[in-house]
C-alpha cells in the first residue's frame, strides 16, 4: 500500500468517526437518563463502554480498509457516501474538497495528537519519579499498609510525601504508590487524612489506574471529539463516587470523609489525570451524598439502552466492514477510469415542454459502474436548469454500457462523470 493510500484511509475514518462518536454519544446520553437513580456502577460501566466503543468503531473501519485496500476498497468517508447531495463531480463538491485536504486532515491530527501523546509521556515520567522518591513518613506509610490489608489488598502499596501537590493522588497497578502532599501530612487532622487515604485505597482496589490510563490513551486519539471528553468526564465523575462509597463503608463514617473533602474544597486543585485523586468530580456533590445519601434502586433494565446502543454499534462495525470491501473507489486509487461506450447509448430527447420553453443547459452525471460495465446507480450532480432535461438525460445515459475502471488489475466499481449538452442551436 502506496503512503497516499493509507493517509486516504485514515483520513477518511477520522472524518467518519465524527458521526460514529456523535451517534454513540447520543445513546449515553439518553441512557445516562434513564440511569439517573441506578447506583454508580452502573452509569460507570455504561459510560466505559461508550467510550470504548468510539475507539473501537473507527478502528474496525479503519483495518477493514486497510485489509480490503487490495479488493477496491472504499477511501471515501461513509459520511459523504450517506450523503449523495454533497457528493458532486464538480471542483466545488464537498467530496472532492475533502479528498483534497485528506492529507492535511491527517497531518493536522498527527500533529496534536502527538504533542498530547508527549504530555501524557512526561506525565507518567514525573508520577515515575514521584514513586520512586525515597521521601516518605514511617507512620503513615505503616499506617497505609495496614488500611490496605483490611481493604484485601494483596499487593504492597506504598507512601511517598511530595510537595507539589494539593491532594493525594493514587498511580501505577503493579506496584502502586498514594502520593500525599506535605502540607496535610503536616497540617490535617490524622482522622480526616486517613479517611482521604481510605479514598485512594477504594482506587487501588479497583484497579482504577488503568482504567484512566485508557481513558488518556482516548482522549489523545479522539482528541477533537466533543463527546469524547464529555464521556471521560462523566466517567470520571461516577468513578469518584464509588470510591466514596467504598471508603464510607470501610470507615464506617462517611461524615468523616465528607469532613475531609470539605477541607479540600478549602484549597486550589491541580488534577493530574494520570492518577486518582482524592479532589476529583463536584467535590461540594459528593459531600452532600456522604452526608445525606440517597438509597436509589438499582434498576438493571434501565441499561438496555445503552446495551441497544452496544448492538446497534457493533452492527454498524459489521456493516462498515462490508460496505469497505465493496463500495465504488474514487478516481484517486483508480489505474483506468469506466469509459462510456456511447455507441450502446440511446440518444436523450428533449421533453415536449422542454422544447416550447426554448430550454438549454448542461446536465451534469455520476454513474456509479459496476465490475461488469453496467449502470448500478445514476445521480444528478448538477442541473441544467430544467428538471425534465435532467431526467431525460439520466435515464438515457443509464442505458449506456461502460468498460469498467481497474485497480490492482481487476475491474472495479467506481464513479464515473458524465455531462449532456442541451442546445437548439
Amino acid at each position: 500500500m502506496t503512503g497516499p493510500e493509507l493517509i486516504g484511509h485514515i483520513g477518511a475514518t477520522l472524518l467518519d468517526s465524527v458521526w460514529q462518536a456523535a451517534l454513540v454519544g447520543l445513546e449515553a446520553s439518553v441512557a445516562m437518563i434513564g440511569l439517573r437513580k441506578a447506583r454508580p456502577q452502573t452509569r460507570y460501566l455504561s459510560l466505559c463502554l461508550a467510550l470504548l466503543l468510539c475507539l473501537l468503531w473507527p478502528a474496525v473501519q479503519l483495518i477493514a480498509r486497510l485489509h480490503g485496500a487490495a479488493e477496491g476498497a472504499s477511501g471515501t468517508p461513509v459520511l459523504v457516501q450517506m450523503l449523495p447531495g454533497i457528493a458532486g463531480t464538480d471542483a466545488g463538491g464537498w467530496q472532492a474538497f475533502l479528498q483534497a485536504h485528506l492529507a492535511w486532515i491527517v497531518a493536522g491530527w498527527a500533529v496534536v495528537a502527538g504533542a498530547l501523546g508527549l504530555r501524557l509521556a512526561l506525565g507518567m515520567v514525573w508520577i515515575g519519579r514521584a514513586g520512586r522518591s525515597n521521601r516518605t513518613d514511617a507512620h503513615w506509610d505503616a499506617r497505609l499498609s495496614n488500611m490496605a490489608v483490611q481493604f484485601g489488598i494483596a499487593r504492597k502499596v506504598r507512601l511517598r510525601v511530595v510537595d507539589a501537590l494539593a491532594s493525594p493522588v493514587t498511580a501505577g497497578w503493579w506496584r502502586p504508590v498514594v502520593l500525599v502532599p506535605a502540607s496535610l501530612v503536616a497540617g490535617m487532622p490524622p482522622q480526616l487524612l486517613e479517611a482521604l487515604l481510605a479514598h485512594e485505597l477504594a482506587h487501588v482496589r479497583r484497579h482504577d489506574y488503568l482504567v484512566n490510563l485508557a481513558q488518556s490513551v482516548i482522549e489523545t486519539i479522539l482528541f477533537y471529539h466533543p463527546v469524547v471528553w464529555w464521556l471521560s468526564h462523566r466517567i470520571r465523575v461516577e468513578r469518584e463516587l464509588i470510591a466514596d462509597d467504598i471508603a464510607a463503608r470501610q470507615l464506617g463514617e462517611p461524615r468523616r470523609l465528607a469532613l475531609a473533602l470539605s477541607e479540600l474544597e478549602r484549597l486550589q486543585f491541580s488534577t493530574h489525570h494520570l492518577a486518582q485523586a482524592a479532589n476529583g468530580g463536584d467535590l461540594m456533590t459528593r459531600i452532600k451524598r456522604l452526608v445525606r445519601p440517597d438509597t436509589p434502586a438499582s434498576n438493571w433494565k434501565a441499561a438496555l439502552p445503552v446495551l441497544a446502543m452496544a448492538a446497534a454499534c457493533l452492527a454498524g462495525c459489521a456493516g462498515t466492514a462490508t460496505r469497505a470491501g465493496g463500495d465504488a473507489l474514487e478516481h484517486g486509487a483508480l489505474a483506468s477510469k469506466p469509459i462510456a461506450q456511447f455507441n450502446s447509448c440511446a440518444k436523450p430527447e428533449y421533453t415536449p415542454d422542454a422544447l416550447a420553453r426554448r430550454a438549454q443547459g448542461t446536465t451534469s452525471l455520476r454513474f456509479l459502474v459496476d465490475t461488469d460495465g453496467s449502470v448500478a446507480e445514476a445521480q444528478v450532480s448538477k442541473s441544467s436548469g430544467d428538471a425534465s432535461l435532467d431526467e431525460a438525460a439520466r435515464a438515457a445515459i443509464a442505458k449506456c454500457r461502460f468498460t469498467p475502471g481497474m485497480a490492482n488489475g481487476k475491474p472495479a466499481r467506481a464513479w464515473a462523470p458524465v455531462q449532456y449538452v442541451w442546445s437548439l442551436g
